[in-house]
């Protein structure tokens, strides 16, 4: 061995050990088996995260009837603390159907919004409009919509027509996919990197302490049939542990336990070195995933952000995902972890506490790890005979053109097992007085389409097995004859995510709400939260409400 060669790989030895206590000086206690009441843990983490950051300022935030908390804590964020990265985007406009009668878009699963908005609010401060993605706040629940038997396609399509809660004068279109379960047991054997962040920027107790026991709750669903390897970077990159057999539960904790914090942050050579281990211990027929949990905050190593994108869409065409887990505050870069997910054929989470941990890693393990379909797209053409107009309630950085949809090339999302995905289109009807753009003068009439007359929409859905590059179709007209008339009579799952749609609206600033309130939307989701065993719909009731209380007084537009 040449000795630059020798003093070079000493060095990178020496920056990974920096990284790793020794068994002797760890002191985390492990709690991830017994989570504790979601109401008391919410309270427990916001103060906890507030004592972590001892220069800001507290004071207690106002608590609305409708809350069952008995004190919230609100804080300030200096400036200089808040470096958050977000990806801005525009709501998506409305849309004529005699100009452009077709809208495409990919299906999208992440679900890091929701929970980041959560904490946002948990600190006392309304988050900023570009955090806010809406599909990501209605596609965090659950819903009842029927999942296809064994042996069928990998998810059902349901749709609904009904009334908007929010304007009387137009019309509700709910789309809905439902995924097949897979229990945890019948998983295919998994091939997990932990690629772990042990940057300096990762030393605060919602980061890495965090970060280590929410892998280790991940850990423990593995088997013996399953491999788990760990690999950290910070100004170097390095193994902590090879490929282990996931059933050595004390071997692979031990491993997390050692890990503390310091350095700069190299994050595409860790993301290198992940890869290269996944491709390792490379399972055929079975789960080969990289995991990369971080605050997001590359600053040294390679900083040309598409030619990581690249990386990552190589090796996903090789058989290797990446899912994503963001963690922490005031330099998270939001924007650069939904990416990476997405190009790696992934989802994307934030963590901002051991219940979404649970949550994410525990309860949903199967969608998080197991793809049942891939390159999901959905098209729909609206018939001019009977809508006049539409916008879809978010997705706007998953839009594609009208030709993406038969181009198996183009990449879309994918779905794992169990998953629920909605999306929302507002439609105007012709007769009901909803349009908000004026018609033209010159316009000649919609011509009808008489085989066709009861037909409001087409639904199409392109996806891909797994295992397969080209992609099949479904499809589903939607009938007039189909719509539910009263709001009362729609669905539990209807009107609850339609109050989760108007809540995303509502903190983006809420242009097509017509004055639809916090108050009213507390009072829809409480209507129509249904059966609710884990609580996730009683804390969202809380944190509309907490919105509510945060919203300054006498805000235009808002009808508070």
């Amino acid at each position: 061995m040449k000795i630059p060669h020798l003093l070079l790989t000493l060095g990178v030895a020496l920056a990974v050990a920096a990284c790793v206590k020794t068994p002797e000086t760890t002191t985390t206690p492990d709690s991830a088996h017994s989570p504790p009441v979601l109401q008391e843990k919410l309270q427990e983490e916001a103060e906890m995260r507030l004592r972590s950051q001892p220069k800001l300022s507290r004071q207690k935030a106002p608590v609305g009837a409708a809350m069952d908390m008995s004190a919230i804590v609100s804080a300030r964020i200096p400036e200089a603390l808040d470096r958050e990265n977000y990806q801005h985007f525009d709501d998506n406009p409305l849309k004529l159907v005699a100009e452009k009668p077709v809208s495409t878009f990919s299906i999208d699963v992440d679900t890091g919004a929701y929970a980041n908005v959560r904490r946002m609010l948990l600190e006392g401060r309304l988050p900023p409009t570009d955090a806010v993605r809406a599909e990501e706040l209605i596609n965090y629940f659950g819903y009842a919509d029927p999942a296809p038997q064994e042996g069928e396609r990998p998810f059902n399509v349901n749709l609904q027509l009904g009334p908007t809660p929010w304007n009387a004068r137009t019309r509700l279109l709910r789309i809905a996919i439902k995924a097949q379960e897979v229990e945890t047991e019948g998983l295919p054997p998994a091939n997990l990197v932990f690629l772990v962040d042990v940057s300096g920027s990762m030393s605060a107790p919602n980061k890495l302490p965090l970060l280590k026991r929410s892998l280790k709750m991940l850990s423990r669903e593995m088997g013996e049939d399953d491999k788990i390897s760990i690999v950290v970077y910070a100004g170097a990159s390095g193994v902590v542990l090879e490929p282990t057999k996931g059933n050595q539960s004390a071997t692979i904790e031990q491993a997390l336990e050692r890990l503390s914090a310091g350095g700069s942050t190299n994050g595409a050579a860790g993301i290198r070195l992940a890869y290269a281990k996944a491709r390792e211990a490379f399972v055929r027929n079975g789960i080969n995933r990289v995991i990369l949990a971080t605050d997001g905050d590359f600053n040294v190593g390679t900083v040309n952000h598409q030619a990581l994108l690249d990386l990552i869409e190589q090796q996903r065409q090789a058989g290797v995902s990446l899912t994503t887990l963001g963690f922490g505050s005031g330099n998270y870069n939001d924007h650069l972890m939904e990416q990476l997910a997405d190009h790696g054929n992934g989802n994307y989470a934030y963590i901002d506490s051991l219940l979404e941990a649970r949550k994410v890693l525990v309860e949903q393990i199967g969608g998080t790890l197991l793809t049942v379909a891939k390159d999901v797209k959905i098209q729909v053409e609206f018939n001019p005979a009977w809508v006049t107009e539409y916008r879809l309630i978010g997705y706007e950085n998953r839009m594609l053109r009208r030709e993406d949809f038969n181009n198996d090339k183009v990449d879309a999302g994918e779905i794992g097992a169990g998953h629920s995905v909605v999306a929302l289109y507002e439609l105007a009807l012709r007769g009901d007085e909803g349009e908000r753009v004026d018609p033209l003068r010159y316009a000649a009439e919609p011509q009808q389409r008489i085989s066709n007359s009861d037909e409001i929409a087409f639904v199409k859905l392109r996806y891909k097995q797994p295992d397969q590059d080209d992609s099949q179709l479904i499809s589903y007209p939607l009938k007039h004859s189909d719509e539910v008339a009263e709001l009362a009579r729609t669905t539990d799952d209807y009107r609850f995510s339609a109050a989760v749609a108007a809540f995303a609206q509502r903190l983006r600033g809420g242009k097509y709400l017509e004055g639809f309130n916090y108050a009213q939307i507390v009072e829809l989701a409480r209507k129509s939260r249904g059966p609710d065993p884990r609580g996730y719909r009683s804390d969202f009731l809380r944190i509309a409400a907490l919105a509510q209380n945060l919203q300054p007084r006498g805000l235009a537009g808002t009808g508070d």
